[in-house]
């Protein structure tokens, strides 16, 4: 039994629910002739990898829906051992480059060139290139994006490029020239609203506005995480109500509580306790960086306005050093300790003044 989000996703531009004008585009873009390599960009929850698949599917119809996933082997020049799956269909492949870490660019140089070595089988009802879709770009090594740009104009004749990524401000400029930009903005709330009750009327359910609503605002504009929360909600409670609890996910709570750990007391031994909480979330697939944003937004909750500026500027510094590095654990524990240093000092300033 699949979920609402993957059982009711588009699979043609012309049945997207939002940004209709750009469904447009993308289908002139298709049938103009020349098609260019694309960097798709947008928040979480947006909808770009509908649109890729959307994209993908009118480029050449009803075969790219018959996926595989595939195991690939490479070997860097310091003879390591690499392995990364894949999605593949017969006309493109996706893959997340940065799954490997900072051996990413082995990754991009082999598997595009061996994409780009095979021919269509049939050119004449489809187009004579392939596609190969890289997500999370943004993640990317600056070496990998730089060999990644020299294959590009090398395989530009066999294979076309789709990029996907949150943010454009960690892509080299190089890249950026090369592709045709299409930002996928997140839908507004009365889009979403619109959609949840469509799911749930197919569902043959019956979502109240005020409840639409909530969710909407709740899930920050993503759609995908609305449509996992309202499913969520019709587990809870069928029939809703409009004034009904919004479940959050459990490891939100638990960044919470962790944060109020730190506010509570800064030692030794909390920082300790804190590590340990930053392992659990870790080892559960919670992304680095958004550990340290929902610890950030938390933390600075706490403070005033002066105290705010430091513990952002700290935040920003261990965040670069969170993508740079390779173990996630050291940046976000130094960025925790850093906190407990401005606050105590905060604290005892507080306490002097008062005296």
């Amino acid at each position: 039994m699949s979920l609402w989000v993957d059982k009711h996703r588009p699979n043609l531009l012309n049945k997207l629910d939002y940004h209709k004008d750009q469904a447009t585009h993308l289908k002139k873009l298709v049938h103009g002739g020349d098609f260019p390599h694309l960097l798709v960009y947008g928040p979480s929850g947006a909808g770009k990898k509908t649109r890729i698949m959307c994209l993908l599917r009118e480029l050449y119809g009803s075969g790219v829906e018959k996926l595989r996933i595939e195991q690939h082997h490479f070997t860097t020049p310091s003879n390591k051992k690499l392995e990364i799956s894949t999605i593949s269909s017969n006309y493109h492949i996706e893959v997340n480059p940065s799954d490997v870490g900072n051996n990413d660019r082995v990754v991009i140089q082999e598997l595009i060139k061996n994409v780009a070595q095979v021919n269509q089988l049939e050119t004449s009802c489809q187009k004579d290139f392939k596609v190969v879709v890289l997500t999370e770009v943004d993640r990317l090594t600056k070496d990998a994006q730089h060999a990644l740009r020299r294959t590009m104009e090398k395989y530009m004749a066999t294979c076309r490029i789709i990029l996907c990524c949150n943010s454009t401000s960690k892509v080299i400029p190089a890249i950026q020239s090369r592709c045709l930009g299409v930002r996928v903005a997140a839908p507004a709330v009365e889009e979403i609203c619109k959609i949840l009750q469509n799911v749930c009327k197919k569902e043959g359910l019956t979502l109240p506005t005020e409840l639409a609503e909530r969710i909407a605002k709740k899930s920050n504009r993503n759609l995908r995480r609305a449509l996992l929360t309202c499913e969520a909600c019709k587990v809870q409670q069928y029939p809703f109500s409009g004034d009904q609890d919004i479940t959050e996910p459990d490891w939100e709570l638990y960044l919470r509580e962790t944060a109020a750990l730190i506010v509570q007391q800064q030692t030794p031994k909390r920082l300790l306790e804190v590590r340990g909480r930053l392992y659990e979330l870790l080892t559960h697939c919670i992304p680095p960086d958004i550990i340290m944003k929902g610890l950030v937004q938390e933390l600075i909750s706490n403070c005033d306005g002066e105290l705010k500026i430091e513990v952002v500027q700290s935040a920003a510094y261990y965040e670069h050093r969170l993508q740079m590095g390779q173990k996630a654990i050291y940046h976000l524990e130094a960025f925790v300790a850093k906190f407990m240093a401005i606050y105590k000092r905060f604290l005892e300033d507080g306490i002097a003044d008062l005296f």
